[in-house]
């Protein structure tokens, strides 16, 4: 079977890495209006967040992102009960990243029509976002809608037959952390534990890859919404010395190399590849390209010390659903130990 990449599929990650440093060569020059004031930038562009200084002993954490080709599944389906509750988890799951705790985000909705009979599948959508704030506890603000009939068309299959209300989701989050609280990764180092966090499956990313391999018979399972790591993750930062986190999203496995330009990460016990992977394997995408794209059954990363990453397995592993799955090692980029085969993504 001839093997397909997430490129041939529609999105290439490196050019979307190229279409990044484009966009934020040109708004770094903002960051100059807020020098010395409250507001000031505190890191570059290119985290999983971003934080301005508020000028005490605090620091303003913010992200933004949607929920990508998701929208289309739920479109061919007519399920928008979960959409929601991705968009949430796309965001606080970034925040949390950087150490900090999630507070409050707005979303922005557009449809490509509100007539009286979309009312319903918009409360769907309303309760799902409702749901993920419940699950992240935080508070849902506001935020936009938008209707925009020759941007949004809607899905069409493979018999050009139109399905579903056309429409985009997307928000942003904002959090807070102490500046000396903050977690960029400075504390990774050769011989560090990184602790895995169960996913609840495909999550909401890589999804234009996986509609384009698998049968709409299986696209029900890519709808079970993204975990939200919130309160498993803050527990750990506020009770142990944690050195890096990993929100394990676009880009797959590469995300860890966020974390550190000089070590690299051995990951040699991943859990069991879960069904919905194995599918989308089995269609055509080699071991390199799943784990650049996809999660893997591993949604969030956390690296921290030996010791302390066996006391957390001990207390949280069986409840949290998380183990060590791999070390951070003095070879760099991302290895993978599967099968007793070496995946170098």
């Amino acid at each position: 079977m001839q093997e397909i990449t997430y490129a041939e599929a529609g999105v290439d990650i490196r050019k979307e890495d190229m279409v990044v440093k484009a966009i934020s060569n040109r708004l770094r020059s903002t960051f100059k209006i807020r020098e010395g004031r409250v507001g000031e930038v505190m890191r570059d562009i290119g985290s999983f967040a971003n934080l301005i200084d508020l000028k005490n002993d605090y620091a303003l954490a913010m992200c933004a992102d949607g929920v990508g080709s998701k929208v289309l599944v739920a479109q061919a389906l007519g399920d928008y009960t979960t959409i929601g509750e991705d968009v949430v988890a796309m965001n606080v799951n970034d925040l949390i990243c950087i150490g900090a705790e999630p507070l409050a985000m707005v979303d922005y909705l557009a449809v490509e029509k509100a007539d009286a009979g979309d009312i319903e599948i918009i409360k769907d959508i309303a309760s799902g976002i409702a749901s993920g704030a419940q699950k992240a506890d935080i508070a849902v603000i506001g935020g936009e809608t938008a209707t925009l009939p020759e941007i949004l068309t809607g899905y069409r299959n493979k018999q050009e037959r139109r399905m579903g209300l056309g429409f985009d989701l997307a928000g942003a989050a904002i959090g807070i952390v102490k500046k000396d609280k903050i977690i960029i990764g400075e504390k990774v180092g050769a011989g560090d534990s990184i602790i895995g966090l169960k996913s609840s499956g495909i999550h909401s990313n890589g999804l234009t890859l996986a509609r384009k391999v698998l049968p709409e018979s299986m696209w029900y399972e890519l709808l079970t919404p993204t975990r939200i790591y919130v309160k498993e993750v803050m527990a750990l930062i506020n009770n142990y010395d944690i050195h890096g986190l990993a929100n394990i999203t676009g880009g797959g496995f590469l995300n860890l190399k966020r974390l550190s330009n000089e070590y690299g990460f051995l990951l040699d016990n991943m859990p069991r590849v879960p069904g919905i992977f194995k599918e989308i394997q089995r269609h055509g995408v080699g071991d390199e390209e799943m784990y650049r794209t996809f999660n893997m059954g591993i949604g969030f990363c956390v690296i921290t010390g030996k010791e302390d990453a066996e006391e957390i397995i001990e207390k949280y592993g069986s409840k949290s659903e998380m183990q060590i799955i791999g070390g951070v090692v003095r070879e760099g980029g991302v290895r993978i130990i599967r099968d007793e085969k070496e995946i170098l993504i």
